[in-house]
């Protein structure tokens, strides 16, 4: 069964609570018998110190019950020089064979003060010796508490009564004190999960507590922000999505119903295999996110010259830049860059970055690849002198669809996924991509930093 935190703490505290009143009464009664004990023992000295002197009128029977009538429950013994019994107000013969010990010892002139056990109960001993070398011995069954012990312990023990239900009204008061803000803050959690945002979380005077509800509204925040952003992408998406599609519909509706004449139909050909172009690419791109996302997507990571795959790269896009009118340079790529990664992916990854800084790039200007090592990492930078991007713009470059969503209503500009493809490949493999201002004119540099083999 599972219990709720309040009633954890409330068993906790009354369980401590109830323990150390239990071993402060035990503590209690063991000081009270010890006091009791005390007592007895002293107004036992007093009474044989008392009647050692009058032990020269205590030599009848009747003489000792008239005196021991005023000691309280104490029996009286008187011996002769002899060690004889004069007399005793001892009922019995028990108490007075297991003190004959004392009573000799006394007689010789030694008092006693101790305890005999007679019929398995304890028994306080006093002997004296008197005058004509006899002895005096008192003896008195050992109560458990006297009148002021019972009264003390009996005060100690309400004490921790109250105190104890004190303590219980405390716990019961602490528990509901931290539980209430715990509760408060897991059921704002349960609102979160559920999918409302901007929840208002409430203040906390625990620290800790404090501490869940300033993560939770920093959670709140980061889900809002990561949900708009999501939902902006799609809505970019679907935008991107119709207008090929549209395009497609068009044209489709118009060669089905003969309105395109003879002498177009290469012309509209072309058209349609541009936007079926478009939307292919769109569909690997958010393929591609979707597998790079999956637990299971499996990477071949060997030893790799990072240079010959930038040097592939360059040739393979050399046409391209040559068709825009872009110079594509590479520079420190002669020799070999030793690096660890998958060479299909990485060679991906430079695919993507090339392709947009070409699309950055105006005509005229360059697109650099510039490879290097520091320490354990291989580098190799891809440079463009297009518009380059702002601070802001580099905080977010690897947010999918974001610069997308901001420039394309004035750059050309991808499907916006390039980018969040490009860093999470780098990831998969050990490395990252940095983005940064180009080192020269007003570009963008992004940088692969992979581990060197």
């Amino acid at each position: 069964m599972t219990r709720s935190l309040a009633s954890r703490i409330l068993l906790l505290a009354i369980g401590l609570v109830v323990a150390t009143a239990l071993i402060a009464g035990a503590a209690t009664v063991q000081f009270a018998r010890s006091t009791a004990r005390s007592e007895q023992r002293g107004e036992l000295n007093a009474q044989a110190s008392l009647l050692t002197l009058q032990s020269a009128r205590l030599v009848t029977r009747h003489a000792l019950l008239r005196v021991a009538d005023g000691l309280d429950g104490t029996t009286v013994s008187v011996y002769g020089p002899d060690g004889a019994l004069v007399a005793s107000t001892a009922r019995g013969t028990g108490i007075v064979a297991r003190t004959r010990a004392e009573a000799a010892t006394a007689a010789a002139g030694s008092p006693v003060s101790g305890s005999v056990r007679v019929a398995g109960r304890e028994v306080l001993v006093e002997a004296r010796p008197t005058a004509d070398g006899g002895a005096v011995v008192l003896t008195r069954p050992v109560a458990a508490f006297t009148r002021n012990a019972a009264g003390l312990a009996g005060g100690i023990l309400v004490t921790l009564g109250i105190a104890l239900l004190l303590a219980v009204a405390a716990a019961v008061w602490l528990a509901r004190r931290i539980a209430r803000p715990l509760a408060a803050t897991a059921a704002a959690a349960r609102r979160l999960a559920e999918g409302e945002r901007g929840v208002d979380i409430p203040d906390a005077s625990l620290a800790e507590v404090a501490d869940v509800a300033l993560a939770l509204r920093a959670l709140d925040t980061a889900l809002g922000t990561s949900e708009g952003r999501q939902r902006e992408f799609l809505l970019s998406i679907s935008h991107e999505l119709r207008t090929p599609l549209t395009a497609l519909r068009g044209y489709g509706e118009a060669l089905a119903d003969g309105l395109i004449p003879p002498e177009r139909t290469a012309e509209v050909g072309g058209v349609l295999v541009a936007e079926t172009t478009r939307l292919e690419r769109f569909t690997a791109d958010l393929l591609e996110l979707a597998r790079l996302e999956a637990d299971d997507f499996s990477l071949q990571i060997t030893p790799i010259d990072l240079g010959d795959l930038a040097r592939s790269t360059v040739t393979a896009w050399e046409a391209r830049a040559d068709s825009l009118g872009v110079a594509l340079i590479s520079t420190g790529l002669d020799a070999p860059l030793p690096a660890l990664g998958d060479p299909r992916r990485v060679r991906q990854l430079l695919d993507g970055l090339v392709e947009n800084a070409l699309r950055a790039t105006p005509p005229g200007g360059e697109v650099r690849l510039e490879g290097g090592s520091a320490g354990t990492t291989a580098r190799l930078a891809v440079e463009d002198t297009g518009p380059g991007l702002s601070d802001d713009d580099l905080a977010d470059a690897f947010t999918r669809g974001l610069l997308r969503e901001r420039y394309r209503e004035t750059r050309e500009v991808g499907t916006g996924l390039g980018l969040s493809i490009a860093t999470r490949l780098a990831a998969r493999m050990g490395g990252r991509v940095v983005a940064a201002h180009a080192t020269t004119g007003s570009g963008a540099r992004f940088t692969v930093e992979l581990p060197a083999a």
